[in-house]
């Protein structure tokens, strides 16, 4: 198992120079709990790093770490080898884009307005709507990859929970931002769009970007780069989305209730009844 980008229990090793963001030894605390115990990790551009564990394991407080919006109670978090907090708020915005499991969202707003907001990090304080020729290419190029663009002119109160979350999706990737973190985005989608997501995704590491995922749906999962796996708080293992040791520490950390194995050629994860 390759050390470089992720390290837990392991010694820890330097951050490798193409890391776009990384954590170093970050804890994180929650009124008296710690829900993220020292971890140490990256995400280098050009790679998708899924991260997974079970519930409870301190996945989506470590996302929230990454992307400033909880403190590191230990430790810290380097944007582009610059600490996160010394980045002014507009310019990280256009540097780091966040999609959470609950989205504040005005119901009125239609799914083309409501991609729109990934923009506003591009604009000055009399910028908005976004109408740049750059703006709208973006937002057009976002609607298609989600699948939305025969829904742009509906307003997201008469959504599916499926269809929302692809145009939460859709406006993280509006903001085309270098660094992509992502809570749990396969939530509510159905096997086709849980397909066109792993395909976004990969699209997006193929474009340079460095994207992060929270992913319970091991699978998806196992189509990343590469995989952090995370119980109690703590990183267990991450490497390479094949790596054996890897495989055994989400076998782990799942008490056994699936195996990894090769199926047509791909990593997937089967459940062990």
């Amino acid at each position: 198992m390759s050390t470089a980008q992720c390290s837990g229990a392991l010694p820890l090793s330097p951050v490798p120079p193409s890391a776009v963001l990384a954590a170093h030894d970050v804890s994180v605390q929650r009124g008296t709990s710690t829900v993220v115990q020292g971890v140490s990790l990256s995400a280098q551009a050009a790679q998708w790093l899924a991260i997974v564990g079970p519930n409870g394991a301190g996945k989506s407080s470590l996302l929230r770490a990454l992307a400033g919006l909880w403190p590191a109670s230990s430790g810290g978090v380097q944007l582009q080898g610059r600490a996160l907090a010394q980045w002014p708020v507009r310019e990280r915005a256009r540097l780091l884009a966040w999609m959470g499991q609950s989205q504040p969202e005005d119901e009125a707003l239609s799914v083309d307005d409501a991609v729109a907001l990934g923009r506003l990090p591009h604009q000055g304080w009399l910028g908005w709507p976004a109408s740049s020729a750059a703006d709208r290419a973006a937002i057009e190029q976002a609607l298609q990859d989600t699948d939305l663009l025969a829904l742009r002119h509906r307003p997201l109160q008469a959504l599916s929970g499926g269809e929302r979350q692809r145009a939460h999706l859709a406006r993280a990737l509006a903001t085309q931002s270098p660094v992509l973190l992502l809570d749990e985005p396969s939530a509510h989608l159905d096997a086709p769009h849980q397909r066109l997501l792993a395909q976004v995704l990969r699209a997006q590491a193929q474009r340079g970007c460095a994207v992060v995922s929270v992913l319970h749906e091991l699978p998806l999962a196992l189509a990343a780069d590469r995989i952090a796996v995370m119980q109690s708080g703590a990183l267990l293992a991450c490497g390479d989305a094949g790596d054996a040791q890897v495989h055994r520490a989400i076998e782990t950390v799942f008490a056994q209730a699936v195996r990894i194995a090769q199926v047509d050629g791909r990593w997937t994860a089967l459940p062990c009844y």
